[in-house]
């Protein structure tokens, strides 16, 4: 997103300080501006909504000291206003982000709260007791203690819940509770990480809905991967920022992220099973469906330089790969990594370095099938001389017995002897070779099955795309965006499956040690446009077949939207384009009013027992929607849309080059209403950008802003169906 700065004084003087405070203390407002700001991805995009008005403290370096500056907002809560109105239109993953965050620091504080300093925990009684119902769902019996005749986790578990543990020291800590079966540990451990991701799910729905998002599904989950030790991964977590900085402001959340765990034989002896971390996540979702956008955001933590984070993301059997930077956190489906170990290497080191020279030992020149053919040629030749033996052997014992013959008789006999020997020894090698034989193939067959699951879990179709300054567009038409780490399937009415893994990378193709890896995942819906800086929707506006606009387009609150808008203006780097439509007769989808391709025109409005009752029933006036939407990126992207319900207009077109255009592309008089319609907001525009130019900016700055405006304006036309018209033609 863009990075520019912004004075903001005098702006949104109509919105009172509680409305653009409320749902949040002032620890969590004091918490919030701190975590924003030492966030960059949180500050380019929504830090300047966060509009601190108090003094500026310093470090040694000349750096902002945001410890003492959460103190100060703490102290003084009028230092500090935010702005939900604002946040709300930045991307939705990055809000979650950000009230994903501060719902970890919560926890964090009150787990250790609880097991630590109980006295002070009544600062979070509710959010205690809320953790604690949602462990007490899932809990053993065995895990269970009585108090007041009321059940409460047992005590001993307070040093498993420890937010400050690893898990093999979690486990650790378990097997020294010896009242709890192996069985009891699991179910206590998969208890804690369905209260974890419970509790920080609803709490960071209730501080995302505070900043001003909105969603009506929000699934925000809480994964690890890895071998479960305190491992780089766990050690660099939070503590470093993107750019690879040390950094105390973010919260601190080691035992928090949850591993798929499992029961698996240790191969000592049989039966003997052990607690083991799933060296990957697998976590199953549904798209919203219902003609909507789902938003997935990604959040990489426990990262490790030196081992490229990989989440793959499957549906419809298509996988999409996020694979991690080499020098920071962030995803992309650039896979390439410089310096470090990466899945696909650990699989190519698999397939083509373990597999191949153990198929090479088995079918290569000097290899078992070689040796297993020699030895029986040579088994052969010897059995043939050894059955030529055996004849000439029983010939010597039917002779007549003579001196000559009697020696002849133990020469074969010792011959026969010595075949015999030989014979047995090239079996012996034989069945040696073919044992080596199979257990080298059992081995292969061990490898290909974990070769065959790991290229399962990278995805079997790979998704092909395009990239545009770091937005990534699949083959499908799903995207993902390197800057706000945001996935997003397109819009479909039905409701689709689809698979999110994280994997951790291992030592080697053969290694049970793999390094530490933890994600946030959020998914929720989005509307088209929602993240627009400046959406306005005139509904119904206009009076019957006329385009003459009754109001103005922007009011007081959109000003400090309308000074964004300006400062993007001023960075000549940043493209700017307007496009304006006359979308003719619109059609609803379920959420919205969008064209309709194949019109059925209405030459009047029906009567009351009809399917539309009225001009004024909601199923039309929906469609008698105009729209202004300023998207504000990589690019700057104005639009203008316009839409007439279906029933026959009647205006009156002179204007014969107007008229030609009508007769060459079949264009109704609907279409031409919606163009006229769509003219007329793009001339009340350029009057008021002309004139807020100059009241929100510097007399300079508010000319070359002007100036900008003017000159795309002047370049702008009207499209209808497939042709366009210029604005000076509609006038």
């Amino acid at each position: 997103m863009i990075k520019i700065s912004l004075v903001l004084c005098l702006l949104i003087s109509t919105i009172s300080f509680a409305q653009i405070n409320e749902g949040l203390n002032t620890e969590e407002r004091a918490y919030l501006y701190h975590v924003v700001k030492k966030s960059p991805i949180l500050n380019a995009n929504i830090g300047r909504y966060l509009d601190y008005q108090g003094p500026i403290i310093k470090l040694r370096n000349q750096k902002t000291n945001y410890d003492s500056i959460e103190l100060l907002i703490i102290n003084h809560p009028e230092y500090l206003v935010i702005r939900k109105h604002e946040i709300a239109k930045s991307p939705k993953g990055l809000i979650a982000e950000a009230a994903n965050k501060m719902a970890l620091w919560e926890l964090n504080n009150v787990l250790l709260l609880k097991r630590d300093d109980p006295k002070k925990l009544n600062h979070y009684t509710n959010e205690y007791n809320n953790f604690e119902n949602y462990l007490l769902a899932n809990l053993p019996p065995n895990a269970l203690k009585l108090k007041n005749y009321i059940a409460i986790p047992h005590p001993k578990l307070q040093n498993v819940i420890n937010p400050s543990l690893s898990f093999d020291e979690k486990l650790t800590s378990l097997n020294a509770i010896r009242f709890l079966t192996q069985n009891d540990q699991l179910i206590v451990l998969r208890a804690i990480n369905s209260a974890i991701n419970k509790y920080v799910q609803n709490r960071a729905f209730e501080i995302f809905k505070a900043l001003g998002g909105q969603a009506q599904s929000f699934k925000n989950i809480l994964v690890a991967a890895g071998d479960g030790s305190s491992t780089t991964g766990i050690l660099e977590e939070r503590e470093k920022d993107e750019q690879g900085r040390w950094n105390k402001g973010l919260p601190k959340a080691v035992g928090l992220f949850p591993y798929q765990i499992s029961l698996e034989s240790t191969g000592h002896k049989k039966g003997n099973l052990a607690i083991e971390p799933m060296r990957y996540s697998k976590n199953n979702f549904q798209t919203i469906g219902n003609n909507q956008i789902t938003n997935i955001h990604t959040d990489v933590w426990g990262y490790n330089s030196a081992k490229q984070t990989t989440v793959v993301f499957e549906k419809n059997g298509l996988s999409y790969h996020l694979f991690g930077s080499t020098n920071t956190r962030f995803l992309s489906p650039d896979s390439s990594f410089n310096g470090g170990t990466t899945y696909q290497s650990i699989i190519n080191d698999l397939e083509f370095n373990t597999i191949r020279k153990l198929n090479e030992m088995v079918t290569g020149k000097k290899g078992f099938n070689h040796w297993i053919q020699y030895n029986k040629k040579k088994q052969n030749v010897v059995k043939l001389k050894l059955e030529k033996k055996e004849h000439e052997y029983l010939e010597l014992r039917s002779a007549p017995t003579k001196k000559s013959t009697k020696k002849q008789r133990r020469k074969s006999q010792n011959i026969l002897t010595g075949l015999q020997e030989s014979h047995q020894l090239y079996q012996r090698k034989i069945i040696k070779l073919e044992q080596q034989k199979a257990n080298t193939l059992q081995q292969v067959a061990k490898y290909q099955l974990k070769l065959d699951k790991s290229k399962k879990l990278m995805g079997l179709n790979w998704a092909t795309y395009t990239e545009n300054k770091g937005l990534y567009t699949f083959q499908d038409s799903s995207t993902f965006d390197a800057l706000t780490q945001e996935f997003k399937f397109p819009p479909k009415q039905q409701i689709e499956t689809f698979q999110i893994r994280l994997i951790a990378i291992p030592e080697s193709p053969l290694s049970k040690s793999a390094d530490e890896v933890m994600l946030h995942i959020n998914i929720m819906d989005a509307e088209q446009n929602y993240d627009a800086r400046i959406n306005l929707e005139l509904n119904d506006v206009f009076e019957s077949d006329e385009w003459r606009l009754p109001t103005t387009l922007f009011s007081s609150s959109d000003s400090v939207a309308l000074h964004v808008f300006f400062e993007s203006l001023l960075t000549k780097t940043i493209p700017f384009n307007i496009i304006a439509r006359g979308q003719g007769i619109g059609k609803w989808n379920g959420k919205t009013t969008v064209k309709d391709n194949h019109p059925n025109e209405l030459l009047t409005y029906p009567k009351k027992d009809a399917p539309y009752k009225s001009k004024f029933d909601s199923s039309f006036v929906r469609l008698r929607k105009s729209e202004l939407i300023i998207h504000i990126d990589r690019e700057i992207n104005l639009e203008i849309n316009s839409f007439t319900d279906p029933v026959k207009s009647n205006i009156t077109i002179h204007n014969p080059q107007v008229l030609a255009t009508m007769e060459q592309h079949g264009l109704s008089k609907n279409d031409i209403l919606s163009a006229y319609r769509s003219a007329e907001i793009l001339r009340q525009l350029k009057l008021e950008i002309n004139i807020l130019a100059g009241k929100y900016l510097p007399r300079e700055e508010a000319k070359i802003v002007i100036d900008r405006f003017n000159k795309q304006w002047l370049k702008t036309n009207i499209g209808i169906g497939p042709t366009s018209i210029k604005y000076s033609e509609l006038n």
